[in-house]
């Protein structure tokens, strides 16, 4: 496959390169911490961020939204569809 961006470094503003979809989890961080998330379905989404804090982001919308985060969790999450990107 031809891709005449393979050799460009990937920063923080630059599209993501792959993706998981995300099936929030109490006990288990993500497999790679995320460069952004997507929501597909509005609601409150509980991570524990790259850092190590746990928050609430309450009333997410519909999109994408660069959030570092390395665990989503299934207690106090109502979003769906949920994906992680890097």
């Amino acid at each position: 496959m031809n891709d005449p961006f393979a050799s460009h470094a990937v920063g923080l503003s630059a599209p993501i390169v792959d993706a998981l979809d995300i099936t929030p989890d109490d006990g288990a961080d993500l497999t790679v911490t995320s460069r952004a998330i997507y929501v597909g379905g509005a609601g409150d989404v509980r991570l524990t961020l790259a850092g190590g804090r746990v928050v609430t982001l309450r009333a997410m919308q519909v999109g994408w939204h660069p959030v570092r985060a390395r665990r989503v969790w299934a207690t106090g999450t109502s979003a769906t569809d949920i994906v992680a990107g890097w």
